[in-house]
Formats: structure tokens, C-alpha cells, sequence
């Protein structure tokens, strides 16, 4: 479950980082530098939960 939630918020954090680059328009966040800030925090936060969530789906060896 923790692999899944990691995932979806990395993929929230790319492209929140993309709208604040303006990058991908259509969003009132689109060109707000402010996301551009966030998106890399949740991209990380994102992959931190994912790889523990990766890690306690393996066996113990």
C-alpha cells in the first residue's frame, strides 16, 4: 500500500513542479513559482515512502 501512495505522490509532485514552471498550463497553479518549490518536496517525499514501501513487500532473507 505504501508503494502505491509513494508512487501517486511522486507523480503529484512532478507535475505540480511542471505547472509551476509553466510548463503544463491550464490550472491556476500554472506559472506560480511556489509549486515549483513544493512539487520537488512531495517528488521526494513521494519516493522516500515508495521505497520503504518497496522494501517491507520484500521477504526477509
Amino acid at each position: 500500500m505504501l508503494l502505491v501512495i509513494g508512487v501517486l505522490l511522486a507523480a503529484v509532485g512532478v507535475l505540480w513542479t511542471l505547472q509551476g514552471l509553466g510548463v503544463v498550463g491550464g490550472s491556476v497553479m500554472s506559472g506560480n513559482t511556489m509549486w515549483a518549490v513544493i512539487g520537488p518536496i512531495v517528488l521526494i517525499a513521494g519516493l522516500v515512502v515508495a521505497f520503504v514501501g518497496l522494501r517491507q513487500r520484500r521477504p526477509p532473507s
